[in-house]
This record gives C-alpha cells, structure tokens and sequence, in this order.
C-alpha cells in the first residue's frame, strides 16, 4: 500500500508541474494543442517510469547505493574542477559555453565515478570520520559455490532448510564452466550441465537467500585453475567454500580457507550407531573378503556383513561392531548371527 501511494503522489505531481508549467508567463499560449501535448507528454514520462519500477522486481541495494554516490561523488569532483579551471577560461567565453564545459566535466566525471563503483561495489567502503556506511547482506560471510556441488543439486535442499544464512557468491568463471559442460557432446556430461543450470536457476530465483553472481577477475586468477581461483576468491571475500570435491576440500584448508562439505554435512545426518547395536539390512552382495556380505540402509550406507554371505537376498539381523566415517561416505561393519535371524 505505501509503494502504491508513493507512485499515485508522483503522478499528481507530475501532473500538477505540467499544469504549473503551462500557466507559466514564459509559456507560449498559441497553438493550443501545445498545452495538451506537454501535459500528455509529461503524464506518459510518469507513466513510463512508474513501468519501469513495476518491471525491476529484483533491485539491488548494492547497485542503486553505486549509481547515487557516484552521482553524488561525480557532481562533488565537477564542481571542484569548474572551480579550477574557470580561472583558465579564456575571458571572451560566454556564460553559456562556460555552463556547456561544466555540463560535459558533470557528464564524464558522474560517468566514471558510477562505473568505478559498480565494478568494484564487492570491495568499496566508503569511509567518514568515525563513520563507515558498508553494504549489507544477509548473514554474516559469503558462501562461494563451486561447480560439483551445483551440478550435486542437494546445495538447494540445503538452501530451502534456511541452514545457510550467508549470501551465495556464484563466480563467473563457475558460470561458464557449467556452460561448458551443458555444451559438452557427451550425453551424460551434457545433462550434468543442464542440471547444474537448472539448480542455478533455482537459487537466484529463491526468496530465502541472496544469490550475486561475482564477475570481476582478480589478478590472483590469472593463469590459475578453477579450483584456485575458488580459493583465492573465499580468501578475498573472507568467505566460505562451499564444495564436495575432495581434493578441493583439501586445497582449501591447507589455504586456512573454511570449507563446507556437503558429503560431510550428510554424513554428520545420518544416524550413529554403537557397536553392539542391533540393525536390519538386506544382503544384496558378496562382501571382498571370505564369508562377507554387503547391505545398504535406506540412505545408502554401506554395511559389510561378516558370514553373511549366504544370506545374499534375505533381510537380516546384525549387530554392530565398528563403523568408519569418511568424506566420501560412512561404512558399518556388523556381524551376522543365524539365532538373531
């Protein structure tokens, strides 16, 4: 309701400065079609804008606060060089090409003033005495995705839990390397790709989490790999990586990068057991070793079943004796009794 009222305002105002400027003495009173045409022409400017608002559902606070303090900082700086330069002016120049130089020196300085922030909106800070006014986000450090844990698909499940509140930092190079991969003549590389992007898609358009897409180049990227360039990213932005890569995983923390790994973030939610307990699993395999059987739980786990091999096919009875958790996943070794059968 604010926001409607807020654009109604703008209308009448626009409005009422038409008709302000029409009944001006500076405002020509012949044809009479002149005063219909600015009326109508400033209504359909109001018009115009009110679309373009209604149109932009996602604005960015990051680019909206570069565009006004570049304006503000580019008009400052142009009226500071018109103070320098006017002394120069040859003194033949007219009043208006003195205001036609201030006009371009406003123009050029506004320009590069909103072109330098929004190339580097992630870094800036803009400092007064004892005063910083520093973007905001949600959360309190940037999450870096890297392209196996898009392509996994789960980072999204993940993202609808509400568990992560940082915001999600996609970089570019990430990006074209999903493109890449969904262009790939390979038909199963190909459709990893295409699902990668589809859960891009997913994230950017979700309202639980802030999802930007990083397209600056460093120049720590140069000549470097993907995964190092992921690494001097988190390290820039302070972040977190985000990845079920092993070796990445591994590259990250000798960098004293904190890394998130979703195969690791599973496994912690799966359920413990203690050796000696009781657990039911179906013997789908012949186990590596003599008399071993293999079984998988519901989510997967791998349980080695010592003399179950001859109940291959039959749901069975184990009592646990260890169990190993990895990276790469979790292992239950039990054994088989035939009186708990």
């Amino acid at each position: 309701m604010p926001i409607i009222i807020l654009r109604c305002i703008f209308i009448l105002a626009v409005a009422g400065l038409a008709v302000s400027i029409i009944n001006s003495n500076t405002f020509p009173k012949q044809p009479e079609w002149l005063a219909w045409a600015v009326m109508g022409g400033l209504l359909s400017l109001a018009g115009g804008v009110v679309a373009i608002d209604l149109g932009i559902r996602r604005k960015r606070l990051d680019v909206i606060s570069s565009v006004y303090f570049g304006l503000i900082v580019g008009m400052f700086l142009a009226y500071i060089a018109q103070l320098v330069i006017k002394p120069l002016v040859p003194m033949g120049t007219s009043e208006a090409n003195q205001g036609w130089i201030q006009l371009v020196l406003g123009l050029v300085l506004c320009y590069i003033c909103i072109s330098l922030l929004l190339q580097t909106k992630d870094d800036f800070r803009f400092v007064i005495p004892y005063v910083e006014f520093a973007r905001e986000i949600k959360g309190s450090r940037h999450c870096i995705l890297d392209t196996s844990v898009i392509i996994d698909g789960r980072i999204a499940d993940v993202v609808d839990t509400r568990i992560i509140d940082g915001q999600l930092v996609i970089p570019n190079f990430v990006i074209n390397e999903l493109q890449g991969i969904a262009d790939s003549s390979d038909r199963l590389r190909r459709s990893r790709g295409r699902r990668g992007l589809d859960i891009l898609n997913r994230l950017r358009n979700s309202q639980i989490i802030d999802v930007q897409i990083f397209e600056r180049d460093l120049p720590e990227f140069v000549g470097q790999p993907v995964d190092l360039k992921l690494v001097a990213l988190a390290r820039h932005l302070s972040g977190k990586l985000i990845t079920n890569d092993y070796n990445l995983n591994k590259v990250a923390q000798l960098q004293d990068v904190v890394v998130i790994n979703l195969n690791d973030l599973a496994n912690a939610m799966k359920p413990s057991f203690l050796p000696g307990e009781q657990i039911s699993v179906l013997v789908v395999k012949a186990g590596e070793e003599h008399g071993q059987g293999v079984g998988y739980l519901e989510d997967g786990t791998m349980v080695v079943i010592e003399n179950g091999r001859e109940q291959i096919g039959h749901q069975v009875n184990i009592a646990v004796t260890s169990v190993i958790q990895k990276s790469a996943g979790r292992m239950v070794f039990g054994r088989f009794d035939s009186a708990n059968r």
